[in-house]
């Protein structure tokens, strides 16, 4: 059984105050959290050349093994997802078991996080310490087309459909900055 098609598309914010504000008018508040991912690679196939991604995250809401599919939109960050839950207390030994297939640490990932929902989308309000802060809108549904239309929709409603989006990950963003 494949994975869910996460479609979505981020944006760079210089005035986060505003695009909040915005958000709160039009959506329903989820949570606010820390997410700390560590991104692994594979020495027999290096996901920075296949466009994937391995990832464990740790929120308060548990801890995601999430595998990420090479991108396939020119203009979003759709891609196939694989997310499968870990209970919290095999956090380390998930860690461990990754490393005992060859999975070695690549680079950690961490951002705050508030989370809104209205309709079929979420709109993330991110902030990284060394990036700053960014907003993420992803839509749920089988139709590529319909949600892009309604992310690129959402993004003219809050402001923001002139900034271009964003394709690379953070974890991306943080290499190209050398900070990774």
């Amino acid at each position: 059984m494949g994975g869910e098609l996460e479609i979505e598309a981020k944006f760079k914010l210089e005035k986060v105050e505003d695009v909040e504000r915005r958000v709160k008018e039009i959506a329903d508040f989820i949570i606010d959290k820390i997410e700390e991912d560590i991104y692994f690679n594979f020495e027999f196939r290096d996901f920075s050349k296949t466009d994937e991604a391995l990832r464990l995250r740790k929120d308060v809401e548990g801890v995601t093994l999430t595998y990420k599919g090479p991108k396939i939109d020119k203009e979003t960050k759709t891609r196939e997802e694989i997310k499968v839950r870990i209970f919290p207390e095999d956090y380390e030994k998930m860690i461990h078991v990754l490393e005992k297939f060859g999975f070695k640490e690549f680079a950690q990932v961490r951002k705050k996080r508030t989370i809104y929902r209205t309709g079929k989308a979420l709109i993330c309000l991110d902030h990284l310490d060394e990036l700053g802060d960014f907003i993420e809108i992803e839509v749920e549904d089988s139709d590529l087309k319909r949600a892009k239309g309604e992310i690129f929709n959402l993004a003219k409603i809050l402001g923001i459909e002139k900034a271009e989006s964003i394709r690379k990950s953070y974890l991306e963003l943080l290499i190209d900055a050398g900070l990774v």
